[in-house]
């Protein structure tokens, strides 16, 4: 009998391996395989010949919305959980994942806890749809304002860190800005150990209760 696996697609190697580590740690006998795109997705099934036990995909990926390749990752793996997180506020992401074939959506802004209850769910044989973007945005209105220089940081990091808080991978990051992605990379790495955290997950764990405020000003 094959051994059970998770399934893990998301294109930022710091939110993959965060996500894994953090499964480990909650299902130690789960083996748990990472893949930044969508022909590693379908090369891992391949390699496995299985159905992974479960799958979570983040909706955004460096080629745009993940619709189509739940529909078919679902079509492929009938009996597969799968669940998918983004950080993207916009309030028909959920509905639109579960018509797609999911059976779960977590915002990236939930706390680990709610995260591992999901996965506990899915596994069980159940859904998990609590997500609701326009109570995180309320939430954050109520949260203590912080500044990039509050956190240590430069007006540019600030402006990545608030793309991070948004689930956006450093491709994406980088095309808005208009930057490389080894610049991306380094501004990652200093937002990372200013905040003391090791990857993106720890880093929006670490800005629960906060709210990132960017000066008007444009960047240098």
């Amino acid at each position: 009998m094959p051994a059970a696996y998770a399934l893990i697609l998301d294109d930022h190697p710091l939110v993959a391996r965060g996500v894994a580590e953090f499964l480990r740690s909650r299902l130690p006998g789960l083996d748990v395989v990472t893949v930044p795109d969508a022909p590693g997705l379908w090369q891992a099934l391949a390699d496995r010949q299985s159905a992974p036990d479960i799958a979570l995909i983040d909706f955004w990926l460096a080629d745009g919305a993940a619709l189509d390749l739940i529909a078919q990752l679902r079509a492929q793996c009938p009996h597969t959980p799968l669940v998918v997180v983004s950080g993207d506020d916009d309030p028909g992401i959920a509905a639109r994942v579960q018509a797609a074939g999911a059976q779960g959506f977590v915002h990236k802004q939930e706390p680990p806890e709610t995260f591992a209850r999901a996965v506990e769910a899915l596994l069980g044989g159940m859904t998990w749809f609590l997500a609701t973007p326009g109570a995180h945005a309320a939430a954050r209105n109520r949260d203590l304002p912080v500044t990039p220089v509050e956190l240590g940081l430069s007006t540019r990091q600030g402006e990545i860190l608030a793309l991070v808080l948004q689930g956006l991978p450093n491709k994406r990051i980088a095309l808005q800005y208009n930057l490389s992605e080894s610049t991306v990379k380094e501004h990652m790495s200093a937002i990372l150990q200013r905040l003391g955290a090791r990857t993106r997950v720890e880093a929006i764990t670490r800005l629960r209760g906060k709210r990132l405020v960017l000066p008007s000003a444009d960047a240098d």
